[in-house]
C-alpha cells in the first residue's frame, strides 16, 4: 500500500494537466501561430535572410539569430495540434500556410544565393545535407518541450530554445542553396532534414494534445479515426526509415574513420619508411598512404593490407603510394643548398653594386661642392677667389680609430681678419653639419 501512494506522489509530481493553461486559450494561440500574412510572413522572409547570410558566411551566431525569430513553428504545431483534435479546419489552413511558408523561404533563400559573390560551401551549410536518426530525436524532443510550452501557464523562455534545438530555417535555406547551384543531392538532403523536423514536431504536437485530453472540435466514427491513425502511422514511417539508413551508415562511417586513424598511426614508420600523407575516405572505405624512404616493393604493400586487415579494416581498399625515395631526397637537397648557394651570391654582387653606386654618387657630390661653397663664401667675402674640398682621415694619439674630417681650402687676393676667417670656420661647420673642419687660406 505504501508502494502504491509513492507511485502515486510521483505521477502527481510528473503529471501536466496542473499547469495546463486554459484549452481555449491554448486553442487560440496556435490559431494565431498559423497564420502567415502581413507581420508574420515579413519576418519569415527577413529571418530567411539573415540565415542565408550565416549560413554563406559561416556564421553559427548568426544562424541562431535568424531561428530565434522565425514564425515556421506555428503552422507544424498548428498541423499537429489539428490532428489531436479532429479540427480539420483549422488542420486544412496549417497545411496552407506551412506550404505558403515553404515557397517562400525557398524563393528568398534561392534570391539571396543567385546574387551573394560567394558560393563557398562552409561546414554550417553542409552539415544541413545529411540528416541521420539523430535529427528525428532532436526534432521529437524539440517538438514536445515546444508544445508542453504553449499548453502550460509557466511557457518560461522554452519556445525560444525549441526553435534553436530544431533548427528549421538552416535546411530550408540550404534547400534554396542548392536550388541555386543546380545541385539536386543538396536540395533532398536539406528538404528531408526540414520534412524530418516538421513530422516530428507536429507528432509532438498531437501526442501532447492527446495526452492533456484537449477538447475535440469534430466528432469521427471508430472507422474513421482509425483510418487517421493509419495516415499518421504511414507519414510517420515514411519519414523515419530514411533517416535509420542513415543514422546507421553515420555510425559505421564514424567507426571506420576511427579504426583507421588507429591504422594510420600503427605504420606511420613502415620498415625504413616515413609516412608522408594519408587520405581516408569514411564514405568510399578507402585508405591512401603515401610514404618517404627506401622503394617499397609490392611484398612490402601487401604487408600493410595485411595488417589492415588484423585491425579489422576487412572491408578497406588500402592504396600505397611512394613519394620521393631517399636517393632523391639527398639530390634534392644538394640542389637546394647549391640554389640557396647561387641566390647568396647574387645578393652579394647586389649589395656591392649598391655600395659603388653611393660611392660614386658621393664622389661626384663632394667634386662639386667646393664650387657651391665659393658661389656663397664669395658673396659674403669677395677677397675669397678659390676653393677646394676634400674629406681627409684625421689620426689622433688619444685613439686608434681614424675619423673623416672636411678640409677646406680657400685662395684670397687680400689676407682676412683673425674674426672674419673665424666667422668662416663657424659658417662651414653649419653649412657641413660637422663638428669641426680643416681650413685653410692663402693669398695668391
Amino acid at each position: 500500500m505504501e508502494g502504491y501512494q509513492w507511485i502515486k506522489k510521483v505521477f502527481n509530481f510528473l503529471r501536466l494537466s496542473h499547469e495546463k493553461e486554459d484549452s481555449q486559450l491554448i486553442h487560440d494561440s496556435i490559431e494565431k501561430g498559423i497564420v502567415f500574412r502581413g507581420t508574420n510572413f515579413w519576418i519569415l522572409i527577413f529571418a530567411i535572410f539573415i540565415a542565408s547570410v550565416g549560413l554563406n558566411m559561416n556564421s553559427p551566431a548568426v544562424v541562431i539569430g535568424a531561428m530565434l525569430i522565425s514564425p515556421l513553428m506555428g503552422p507544424i504545431s498548428g498541423i499537429g495540434y489539428s490532428v489531436a483534435t479532429y479540427n480539420f479546419d483549422l488542420f486544412k489552413r496549417s497545411i496552407k500556410n506551412y506550404g505558403f511558408a515553404v515557397i517562400g523561404g525557398l524563393a528568398a533563400s534561392t534570391l539571396y544565393f543567385l546574387i551573394t559573390p560567394i558560393h563557398t560551401e562552409h561546414s554550417e551549410l553542409l552539415a544541413r545535407t545529411s540528416p541521420s536518426i539523430y535529427d528525428v530525436f532532436i526534432a521529437m524532443f524539440g517538438g514536445l518541450a515546444g508544445i508542453v510550452a504553449i499548453s502550460s501557464k509557466n511557457k518560461g523562455n522554452v519556445i525560444p530554445g525549441v526553435a534553436i534545438a530544431t533548427a528549421l530555417m538552416p535546411p530550408l535555406c540550404t534547400a534554396g542553396y542548392g536550388i541555386s547551384i543546380g545541385n539536386a543531392s543538396y536540395f533532398m538532403g536539406a528538404m528531408y532534414l526540414f520534412l524530418i523536423n516538421s513530422v516530428f514536431i507536429a507528432l509532438s504536437a498531437m501526442l501532447v494534445s492527446q495526452l492533456l485530453k484537449l477538447p475535440k472540435r469534430s466528432f469521427l466514427l471508430s472507422r474513421e479515426i482509425k483510418n487517421t491513425n493509419i495516415l499518421v502511422g504511414f507519414v510517420i514511417l515514411l519519414t523515419v526509415i530514411p533517416s535509420v539508413y542513415l543514422g546507421i551508415t553515420l555510425v559505421r562511417k564514424e567507426k571506420f574513420i576511427k579504426a583507421a586513424e588507429l591504422y594510420v598511426s600503427k605504420v606511420s614508420d613502415w620498415e625504413g619508411n616515413y609516412l608522408l600523407k594519408d587520405d581516408v575516405n569514411g564514405d568510399l572505405r578507402t585508405i591512401k598512404l603515401v610514404y618517404v624512404g627506401n622503394e617499397i616493393d609490392q611484398d612490402s604493400q601487401e604487408r600493410l593490407r595485411e595488417k589492415a586487415r588484423d585491425m579489422g579494416l576487412t572491408e578497406t581498399k588500402v592504396t600505397v603510394e611512394q613519394g620521393f625515395q631517399s636517393g632523391l631526397v639527398e639530390s634534392d637537397l644538394d640542389h637546394q643548398k647549391q640554389i640557396e648557394r647561387l641566390q647568396s651570391e647574387v645578393l652579394n654582387v647586389r649589395e656591392a653594386l649598391k655600395f659603388n653606386e653611393n660611392r660614386l654618387d658621393s664622389i661626384t657630390t663632394k667634386s662639386t661642392l667646393g664650387m657651391d661653397l665659393l658661389k656663397e663664401i664669395s658673396a659674403i667675402h669677395p677677397e675669397i677667389t678659390g676653393c677646394s674640398f676634400t674629406q681627409s682621415p684625421y689620426f689622433s694619439k688619444s685613439s686608434s680609430a681614424s675619423e673623416t674630417i672636411p678640409n677646406v681650402y680657400f685662395t684670397v687676393d687680400k689676407h682676412l681678419s683673425i674674426k672674419d676667417q673665424e666667422g668662416v670656420e663657424r659658417w662651414l661647420i653649419e653649412k657641413l653639419t660637422c663638428d669641426q673642419v680643416i681650413l685653410t687660406f692663402r693669398r695668391l
